[in-house]
This record gives structure tokens, sequence and C-alpha cells, in this order.
């Protein structure tokens, strides 16, 4: 399940391209108080001596920690202690709140031996026998290498400051409250062993995919759910994975190769510059991708950004929607029904009057500022919640090591009316070679009803 900073951040963790090609994995590290120097003590603990293979594990640990950005969703929002827990994350089940998983011996995992550690990774089983909720990726993260688990685990016990916070319940009705039933969930959707590298692909190919299916758990948002709640797909050989899904009124978009609402027309280093610094190809991360890119992603060695990259764009097209056809702009009337000219064309005027600022009157953007509308991912996408929720509520871009500035969008909620959100949309949808479906007055009403409950 995704985090979200303002309470609830989300159902389905990792990540959204803004406007489109969202990536991998979703959200946050905070601050230099999260983690001790290699061989030190973090804040509040004790002084420890790590030997040198130690030291080595020690690092690979904190650098796996912020690839999975654990802290991301076991940080209370608004200035919690890193990774003691108290984060809602809204699900249809009702509300769960991530645990404490500082060193601290009574609330969080300091008396966990390394086999307790493993089992609650790899089989979502907490010490004592307590079962975990999958808002916790261990579907993921069970596919991590034993070696990557224990220097995850020398890391959260020697460089994490203990908080003796407990956990508050979760908020989940009968019978989901019933959490012996998850071992039958468990059993059946949970993978029984870790990634097994394909002898048919390169190293690169190999270590893209484990970062993505593992510790980036990608799939965690960007995978839809089935009839019970579980990823439809946890790998390539699944024609559902990473096609794109809704989590906390976001749509994670589709990763595979399509041309029109997936990655088909980016490149491999616009790819891993997005993971970079939130921006690549004409497309800026924006809902909860924007955290993971400022948290997580941004942390990533080039070599593994690199490698991400070439995993997705090995992915075939699956699920295709939308289309964009370069210099088709004058076809647009025609395609979505509209046969009006553009100086009497609601949308046109709504566009012209707030979104040329920024967007341009070509849709281009201002690269590596403002996100192009023209030929984004995420704009032709068959699922428009992203688009919705973005002219209702704004939003803004990253701020990163790389791409510090961070630029706002306004919410309109107060400003358009449902039926000028949609008729906006609808043309943006429809101009400059895109051509999507129309967005109704209704889509508009039904999202803003739930996002303002």
């Amino acid at each position: 399940m995704r985090r979200t900073r303002s309470g609830t951040r989300g159902a389905a963790r990792c990540a959204v391209l803004v406007t489109c090609a969202a990536m991998i994995v979703g959200g946050p590290m905070r601050g230099p108080a999260a983690a001790a120097t290699p061989g030190q003590p973090a804040q509040g603990q004790q002084s420890l001596s790590l030997g040198a293979v130690e030291r080595t594990e020690f690092a690979r640990g904190a650098y796996l920690a912020k690839a999975a950005d654990c802290a991301g969703c076991h940080t209370a929002p608004q200035g919690g202690a890193p990774y003691a827990g108290g984060l809602g994350m809204a699900s249809p089940f009702g509300t769960i709140v991530s645990s404490n998983i500082t060193p601290d011996p009574q609330y969080g995992i300091g008396r966990y031996t390394y086999g307790d550690f493993e089992r609650a990774l790899r089989e979502g089983v907490a010490r004592g026998g307590k079962r975990l909720y999958p808002a916790m990726p261990y579907v993921s993260f069970s596919k991590l290498s034993e070696s990557d688990l224990h220097a995850l685990y020398v890391f959260m016990l020697n460089g994490v400051a203990p908080v003796a916070k407990p956990t508050a319940a979760a908020d989940v009705a009968f019978p989901f409250n019933q959490r012996w039933a998850l071992r039958f969930w468990q059993m059946a959707f949970v993978p029984s062993q870790p990634f097994v590298p394909d002898p048919r692909r390169d190293p690169n190919w190999n270590r893209g995919a484990y970062l993505v299916q593992g510790p980036g758990h990608c799939g965690a948002c960007h995978t839809p759910r089935g009839m019970f709640y579980q990823e439809s797909g946890t790998d390539e050989s699944s024609s559902k994975y990473l096609v794109g899904g809704v989590n906390d009124h976001w749509f994670a978009p589709n990763l595979t190769g399509d041309r029109g609402s997936g990655l088909g027309r980016l490149t491999a280093a616009d790819l891993a510059a997005f993971l970079e610094t939130g921006h690549g190809g004409g497309v800026i991360a924006y809902g909860s991708m924007v955290e993971q890119v400022e948290d997580s992603s941004q942390y990533l060695t080039q070599q593994d950004a690199d490698a991400i990259a070439h995993y997705l764009k090995s992915l075939p097209a699956q699920q295709p929607s939308g289309t964009y056809t370069p210099g088709s702009d004058p076809a647009r009337s025609r395609a979505n029904g509209s046969r009006v000219p553009d100086s009497l064309n609601l949308g046109f005027n709504v566009y012209r009057s707030f979104c040329t600022r920024c967007h341009r009157d070509d849709g281009r953007g201002v690269p590596n500022v403002f996100p192009a509308l023209a030929a984004n991912p995420s704009v032709i996408a068959e699922d428009t919640t992203s688009l919705i929720r973005l002219l209702v509520e704004g939003g803004n871009s990253p701020s990163t090591l790389a791409q510090p500035q961070r630029q706002q969008m306004p919410g309109f909620a107060a400003t358009l009316a449902d039926v000028e959100i949609a008729q906006v949309l609808t043309y943006i949808r429809s101009a400059w070679g895109n051509n999507a479906q129309p967005v109704t007055a209704n889509d508009v009403a039904t999202l803003r009803k739930e996002l303002h409950k």
C-alpha cells in the first residue's frame, strides 16, 4: 500500500510518472537521522563495533533500505521518527498502520533474530506468529537474496536509532481483522523462492529485474489487483504485470512497452534520468511517485538505475490504450466527436486561460520544469484518475539533489466546475496528436466526491 503524508498514503505501494511514465517502486527515506555512519551507532544507540565484513554488509544494507524505501512507509507524517511507524495506509478493508521497525526491544524489532527478520520479510509473519497485512510488500521482498536480507538485517539493527513507541492498532473491519486467515492468502499468493536469474538474459537485465521485482516492489502499485486483492502477476511472465493500477485515487501507469500509455516512446536514458530527478522524456513525477523519487530512487547508483531502465524497456507492450500521432492535430475534432472550432470549444478556452502559461500552446511544456501534455503516456492512458485528481487538488514535482527546484501546480477545485475540468481534459487528450477517450463531468464529480469524503 502506498502511504500518504496527509494521513493515508495509499493502497498498494510504489511510484507514478507524471503525466506518466511512473516507474518503479514506491517511496520515502527521511533525513540523515535515519542511519548512522557505517560502523558507528545511530543516535540513541549503544556503542557497537563492526568488523570489516559487517561494515560492508552495513553499507549494502543502508543502500537496500533506501532502494526498498523502508522509511517511506515506516515513518509517520509531519516529523515522525524514522522507521518508528505510525503511518496510516488506506486499503479497501480499512486503515492499516505501519509498525515500528527500529531496534527498540519492546516496541520494535530489537529482539528479532535473523530468522525472525527473514520470516517477516519473506513470508509476512512477525515474531511471535502475528501475520502481516500485505500492505507490507512481502510478496516482493520474498524475492530478496539471502545476502541482501542479511545486509538489511545488519543495518536495521545497527544503523537505526531505537524509538520506544508502540504501534497503533489497525482500523480494519470484520472479517478482515482476523489475521489468522492471512495464512491461506499467503500460501496462495506469496512466491516460495527468491529471485532466480534468467540464464538467457544478460547480467544487466537480471539486475534490473531483481530490483524491480524485489526491493523496488514496483508491482505493488503498478500491477492491478485480483479478486482476492493479490497482485495479478509478480514477473514478466504474466501479461498483467506492471500494466497499471489505481491506489489511493492515483493511477500508477503502465510500465510495459505500449507506445500509447506505456513506456514505448521513452528511451532507457529517459527512464534512468526519471529515477534520478523525477524528470525524463517530458514526463515528471507526480502523486506518490514524487516522494518515491525524493526519498528512494534518486539515491540509486547509475548502474542500478540503468539496469532498471534496461529491464523495463525489455517488457513487451501489454494492454495498450490511447495513441499519439505526431502532426495529426487537425484530426482532433473528428477523433472524439468535437466538431466545433477551437475558439468555440469550452475545453480549449479553459486550457488557454489556465494551462498555457506552463504547458504552452503546443502542449510541449518546458523541459525539466513543466511536463509535456502532448505525447504524454499518462495523458492518453485509459484510466483518468490521476489526471482528474491533479486538476482538482494540484500537485508538485520532486526536489532532488540533481534537480532541486520544485514546481507547484495549483488545484482548481474551487475555480473550475466539473464540466469545465472534464472538457479541458477531453481537449488535452485529443489535441496535438493525442487520441484518447473523452472525460465526462460525471467522472469528475465521482472522483471529487471520493477525494473529499
